[in-house]
């Protein structure tokens, strides 16, 4: 292009200027434009990642919360296992002594009506000694 000569502004030449410069504003209006729309989805991305992340936490928070409730549980009812374990194996002593009196009770019971009809039979026998 030769700048010693006038331009036409309703030449060919003119045209193609105009031309090239409302592509070239275009062009930046469209790269402006897609730059935005980038750091909008960027931005964008980034908010949804985090408001997954934040119920993902949540969530696994709530899991925890909940595991640590269930083990206090198990180790209370552990606890209270141990203590129905003892106090049955308590009862279970205190009924085999009770039985155990018992038989001691009813052994000595037939050990008295054996003596006492030994008595008898010893006083039956001193008896007919004497009369004769």
């Amino acid at each position: 292009m030769d700048r010693s000569k006038p331009v036409d502004p309703n030449g060919l030449e003119a045209s193609l200027i105009q031309i090239i410069n409302s592509h070239h504003s275009s062009s930046l209006r469209l790269r402006e434009s897609t730059e935005k729309a980038k750091r909008d989805g960027i931005r964008s991305a980034r908010r949804v990642s985090e408001l997954l992340v934040d119920s993902v936490n949540r969530e696994v928070q709530e899991a925890f919360v909940m595991q640590k409730r269930i083990e206090m549980e198990i180790r209370a009812l552990t606890a209270s296992i141990l203590q129905f374990g003892k106090q049955t194996d308590q009862w279970l002593a205190a009924s085999h002594s009770i039985n155990t009196a018992i038989k001691e009770i009813g052994d000595f019971e037939n050990w008295m009506k054996t003596m006492e009809f030994d008595c008898k039979s010893i006083n039956a026998a001193i008896c007919n000694i004497h009369q004769e």
